[in-house]
């Protein structure tokens, strides 16, 4: 499948940022993971300005980076295709920032221990966002169960579910609110520019 230079480059970055984890350990985690505002100075890591965007290149394992990554070349390709490379990673970038902002609030709201947040989901959403808008009917099959079904079905269900765990605090670990961020942000910019036009 040929992939567009933003997707490759991003895909690129994600590896090479996974590698460089695996030799420097929690150092880049404490200067480039998302960290609450609350975060205790006695942790030596804290909040800082880039993390709303550094974050989304960090990964807790090779499962984590490998779903991430999996999904980004499934869908970004096609999303850059649809958006052209500069809007793909306006778009991207925007779903990761808007990802960090909710999962800053909710944080912050729930008070709950002083966590770092990492991974590249917050983008990922909003690809998978943007594949049900502008391929709504393609069909999209489930790993577990196999069960194929149409790109708007599949991303609204996995959006309710997404809430859902949320909501209950099911899978604890998992930063459910900000797969909605990524999802919420890549809606407010597809809407924006669909206004634009």
């Amino acid at each position: 499948m040929f992939l567009p230079p933003i997707t490759r480059l991003l895909l690129i970055i994600n590896v090479t940022v996974y590698l460089l984890q695996q030799v420097f350990g929690d150092m880049l985690i404490i200067w480039f993971a998302l960290w609450p505002f609350h975060t205790p100075s006695s942790f030596g890591a804290g909040f800082l300005p880039w993390q709303v965007i550094s974050y989304g290149f960090l990964h807790g394992g090779l499962i984590h980076i490998g779903f991430n990554m999996l999904a980004l070349y499934m869908f970004g390709g096609q999303i850059e295709q649809v958006f052209g490379s500069r809007r793909f990673l306006i778009y991207y970038l925007g779903c990761v920032f808007a990802a960090a902002l909710a999962q800053l609030a909710m944080s912050t709201f729930s008070g709950g221990p002083a966590l770092p947040t990492v991974g590249a989901s917050g983008g990922v959403f909003g690809l998978l966002l943007a594949y049900g808008l502008f391929f709504p009917k393609r069909t999209v099959l489930l790993i577990f169960p196999p069960i194929p079904m149409p790109a708007w079905l599949f991303v609204t269900l996995y959006g309710l579910v997404e809430l859902y765990l949320g909501v209950t605090g099911t899978q604890a670990g998992v930063a459910h609110f900000a797969h909605l961020g990524g999802m919420l942000g890549g809606y407010i910019l597809i809407r924006q520019w669909r206004s634009r036009r």
